[in-house]
């Protein structure tokens, strides 16, 4: 029986191929969720550092941030002020 070992040593071979394969998968997969990972971390890291949008208090004239400015809708337009204080005296100058 000699062509027995052949067919067995092909076997190993394949099996070995189809296990460097699937090992091959295994680590593309994992290099790209990591690298995604950076490139996420990076966008983010970037958004940090944009500039903020800066508007100016009607009231006092001081120019703040957007996200920080206490708004108030008045005459069916929006307002932006830096504190509550400024709100309030545009208030009064406005109904005076």
């Amino acid at each position: 029986m000699p062509g027995l070992g052949c067919f067995y040593d092909i076997g190993l071979i394949m099996i070995r191929l189809l296990l460097s394969v699937l090992l091959l998968l295994l680590l593309s997969a994992i290099l790209r969720y990591l690298i995604k990972d950076i490139f996420t971390q990076r966008k983010k890291l970037n958004r940090d550092f944009e500039p903020e949008e800066l508007i100016q208090d009607p009231y006092c004239q001081t120019y703040i941030p957007k996200r920080t400015a206490v708004r108030k809708r008045v005459g069916g337009k929006e307002y932006y002020f830096c504190n509550k204080e400024c709100l309030k005296k545009f208030l009064e100058k406005k109904a005076s």
